[in-house]
């Protein structure tokens, strides 16, 4: 038996499948190294995270392939984490989250239903709560006014998981993360934005005029945060639930201000950002912040790292692998 984690090649996926293995599971990848970002970074943070782990290099939206895998491995268990990211970019190519978020999970649904999957954990967002946000974000709020279309496919990836545990029985748990970061992390985030800025000497964007706060969570807490949730799939339907499929925030439950995160970048790189104030950019969320109260009575869930603790080695990574190129 096998654990299958897809996105295994990226930020929180290649992590993931790093702790699975070091605990003994069998795990094998799934990752189509789209070009949304440097695939070599991708393929870089394989080989420093997960080196052993086998990844096949297929696209969820390819459901023939996905079939075919999944008749091969046999997973009991699948970690989703493959996805369209991004809030911004779904302004402009929204066709894109059509085919990896939704119809690519569609095929994920199938083949765990038909396969006998034991549990599904999937990678939902804290985007999801969009105009209805009221922080400290509670899984109880509603989530039927995104900001985005990346917030849209997220939160139809909630409701389509649901209809599966309703119709087919199929356990899974969807996993709303909240700004993840550290080293080997996107680069089209803005603790690795910011860090290679300031570290070249560029200028950032600061949005809203820094009247932004922000749930930072540590990529060794958010794993924590999945396996937890991997090892604890919700149990047959009972009276009070229609259907074995529960929601998790996995944040820092801590929001930091904006202007002072980038002062924390600022003393680990040893200068001063040069910042240029912006007005509020469509599909952004001014604050967000995690209730993970729940995921805590469910699996033990607490974050532990601050900003202060997780972000310099951060900077710290960006100035030793894009070197000049920061």
């Amino acid at each position: 038996m096998s654990i299958l984690v897809t996105g295994a090649a990226g930020f929180i996926g290649a992590y993931t499948c790093k702790a699975l293995a070091a605990r003994g599971e069998s795990v094998v990848g799934l990752d189509n190294y789209n070009d949304y970002y440097d695939p070599q970074l991708k393929r870089d943070r394989v080989a420093a995270l997960c080196p052993n782990t086998r990844i096949a290099e297929i696209d969820v939206a390819d459901g023939e392939a996905l079939r075919a895998l999944f008749d091969e491995i046999r997973p009991d268990r699948v970690v989703h984490l493959a996805a369209q990211a991004g809030v911004r970019y779904s302004l402009q190519n929204p066709q894109a989250y059509a085919a990896s978020n939704l119809v690519g999970f569609t095929h994920i649904l199938e083949a765990c239903r038909h396969h006998g999957v034991k549990h599904l954990a999937y990678a939902s967002s804290s985007s999801v709560y969009g105009g209805n946000a009221k922080p400290p974000f509670s899984e109880d709020q509603r989530v039927d006014q995104p900001l985005s279309y990346y917030a849209a496919s997220k939160a139809a990836n909630e409701l389509m998981a649901f209809t599966y545990a309703h119709l087919y029985g199929l356990p899974s748990t969807g996993l709303r993360f909240f700004t993840v970061y550290g080293p080997w992390g996107r680069p089209d985030m803005a603790p690795l934005l910011f860090s290679r800025a300031v570290l070249a000497g560029r200028p950032i964007d600061v949005f809203n005029h820094g009247k932004m706060r922000r749930d930072f969570t540590h990529v060794d807490d958010i794993v924590a945060g999945v396996i937890g949730a991997l090892d604890n799939p919700s149990q047959d339907a009972k009276p009070h639930r229609a259907a074995p499929h529960r929601v998790f925030n996995l944040g820092n439950h801590t929001p930091v201000e904006l202007e002072h995160f980038i002062a924390v970048i600022e003393q680990a790189a040893g200068r001063p950002a040069q910042k240029i104030y912006k007005e509020l950019q469509p599909g952004d969320m001014v604050e967000t912040m995690a209730d993970t109260s729940r995921a805590k009575a469910a699996f033990g869930f607490e974050p532990h790292t601050g900003i202060e603790d997780g972000l310099p080695p951060v900077v710290q990574w960006c100035r030793d692998y894009f070197g000049s190129q920061a």
